[in-house]
């Protein structure tokens, strides 16, 4: 996904997601078909570690997250569902 190290600051996506979901770990696989994506990074955070995202997404993880406009997307998600969600950005549209 991102590491904060190279890429410091905060990416324009997070993808919520926690440790033992299998869900989430289809999901992960659907992004790292098409990651990196010119301009793209994505941030994974493990919601376990935060009360208030664990009471938000606890039931509805995976979710990927626009921070810009607070747009989510949340699983079930192909390649192409992604991909549509990344080209409605500002700017892009």
């Amino acid at each position: 996904m991102v590491d904060e190290a190279l890429h410091p600051g905060h990416p324009p996506y997070d993808f919520y997601t926690t440790l033992g979901c299998h869900l989430c770990e289809e999901a992960a696989r659907v992004l790292h078909q098409i990651l990196p994506v010119d301009g793209v990074t994505v941030r994974e955070v493990d919601i376990a570690h935060d009360d208030a995202l664990m009471a938000q997404y606890g039931h509805c993880i995976p979710v990927l997250r626009r921070h810009e406009d607070g747009h989510e997307l949340h699983w079930p998600f192909a390649v192409g569902d992604v991909l549509a969600f990344l080209a409605t950005r500002s700017g892009n549209h």
